[in-house]
């Protein structure tokens, strides 16, 4: 089946078709680098890691490259207010901006790669292709698109027939993305910087404009170009970034090229806490190394594929716990499996059921059907959400198969082990099940899985005394709790239900 990509800039699902056959490039955007990385860049990096994975899975392969801003007012004004607080001298500007981008930058390679999400394959810097920005400014000057005025250097949108072709807009609507006026350097209250003088002690490069650095729309333009061509396959990005953003790099880009600048536009929903949007300032900030202190890797990943990538996600410490059991879930069941007694099945297996014929048939149509399930989930615009719905099918599948009678073991065991094989090759594409074992309940659990360790270990005492009263409670105790009892080799095993 052909993949099918819901496309920002038309609207609806289109079948994906790469430029080059069984080849796919992918440009996202990446992080300014100027504060600690929070969980909506967690979710940003991972939803086109997995686009990346799936078409990998499928066969393509793939190039995907993930820029980084390491130059910006943002980073700019960071550095300035460290050196103001640690007494810098003006003059150190330039070092203390580098200093913040490097920090920032070396964290947010690390919160990524501890979720467990891949580096891309190309990770360009801004500031090392301050020359490709360049050759792309002078061409669009050439061309009658861009406009220098003083040392700034301004696209003329107005020159460009198409603009808000992406975000649907009417030009003569539209509010400047750049916050500044025309009768100020620009021509048009719409026309944004490619190029900007540079202020006293920042950071600059020299230019044919004078010392200064670029825009922040057009290093993406150059750097997409630079790694994947004139036309690229996909262009993503977060739903914040369609205006001004994206809208600007296809106006320079295609101004530039003459071509198309992608084909297709893919855009992950925003990120909330607790139905807020995230800030610092209101007290909800939630980065990824303070999530991860309470959180595995794992169940974070669930709870982004949860919801559908383009879809909004809200952020709540209880639905992060939820996530944290269900995926226990799937580890309970790879225990289970692993652990079966070739004496206990056979003891069981027949129980009140020795003329009925069963066989794992049912249950091995039911698996392929839902590994089928899972790919139409992914070739429909990476629905995640469903392709979850149908692992979670595989496991109660594969559940009832381990507590099924009047089924031969060696038939059971060889479906089982084909089973845990599906279950695990289609999380894999997803992120998952890449740890031996896992706590489904977090550290916050261990005193409750001290004690029940410390009741099925007594009720193995009164089961070698014979005292099967007292054993019956504690089973039955138990159950009531969620627990359930396992007797295997003698010793009694407990799981959550």
């Amino acid at each position: 089946m052909a993949i099918k990509i819901h496309n920002s800039f038309t609207g609806r699902k289109e079948e994906f078709t790469p430029i080059r056959k069984g080849r796919a490039g992918i440009y996202a955007c990446g992080p300014t680098v100027y504060d600690e990385p929070h969980i909506g860049h967690a979710r940003a990096a991972f939803t086109f890691d997995i686009i990346r994975k799936y078409l990998e899975f499928k066969g393509y392969k793939v190039k995907y490259v993930r820029n980084i801003t390491d130059v910006d007012d943002k980073i700019i004004d960071k550095a300035r207010a460290q050196s103001t607080e640690h007494r810098v001298q003006s003059t150190g500007l330039k070092k203390k901006t580098k200093e913040v981008a490097e920090k920032y930058l070396r964290k947010y390679k690390e919160d990524i790669r501890a979720i467990g999400i891949s580096d891309p394959d190309k990770e360009p810097r801004a500031t090392r292709h301050i020359k490709d920005m360049i050759k792309v400014i002078k061409a669009l000057i050439k061309k009658g698109h861009a406009y220098v005025s003083g040392r700034d250097v301004y696209f003329d949108v107005k020159s460009f027939d198409d603009y808000g072709k992406l975000s649907h807009q009417d030009i003569g609507q539209m509010q400047s993305g750049e916050g500044k006026s025309a009768g100020e350097g620009k021509r048009s209250p719409l026309d944004f910087a490619l190029w900007k003088g540079a202020k006293p002690d920042e950071p600059s490069w020299k230019s044919p404009w004078g010392l200064g650095r670029p825009g922040w729309h057009i290093e993406c333009s150059a750097m997409s170009m630079r790694y994947l061509g004139e036309t690229i396959d996909i262009h993503g990005g977060g739903r914040d970034l369609i205006f001004p953003h994206h809208e600007n790099e296809i106006a320079q880009s295609e101004a530039y090229s003459g071509k198309k600048f992608a084909n297709f536009w893919v855009h992950n929903g925003l990120l909330t806490i607790n139905g807020e949007k995230m800030s610092k300032s209101a007290g909800n900030f939630t980065s990824i190394s303070d999530l991860l202190k309470d959180f595995n890797p794992e169940a974070v990943k669930l709870f982004f594929l949860s919801a559908h990538y383009a879809s909004p996600v809200d952020y709540s410490t209880e639905r992060m716990a939820e996530c944290r059991r269900a995926l226990g879930r799937f580890y309970i069941l790879f225990d289970r499996i692993k652990n079966i007694s070739d004496n206990r099945e056979q003891s069981t297996e027949y129980r009140g059921k020795r003329n009925e014929k069963v066989t794992t048939e049912t249950f091995d149509k039911e698996i392929e059907a839902l590994r089928g399930k899972f790919m139409e989930a992914m070739d429909d615009d990476f629905n995640t959400a469903l392709a979850i719905s149908a692992l979670f099918d595989m496991v109660n599948a594969s559940n009832r198969l381990v507590d099924s009678l009047g089924v031969s073991f060696a038939a059971k065991r060889s479906s089982l082990k084909r089973y845990v094989s599906i279950i695990r090759e289609c999380g894999n594409v997803l992120g998952l099940f890449r740890q031996e074992a896992f706590n489904a309940e977090g550290e916050d659990a261990d005193m409750d899985k001290k004690l029940v360790d410390l009741l099925t270990s007594v009720r193995d005492e009164l089961r070698d005394k014979k005292e099967f009263g007292l054993s019956d409670k504690i089973r039955d105790a138990l159950k009531a709790m969620g627990i359930i009892l396992e007797d295997k080799d003698g010793k009694t095993a407990w799981r959550r239900e």
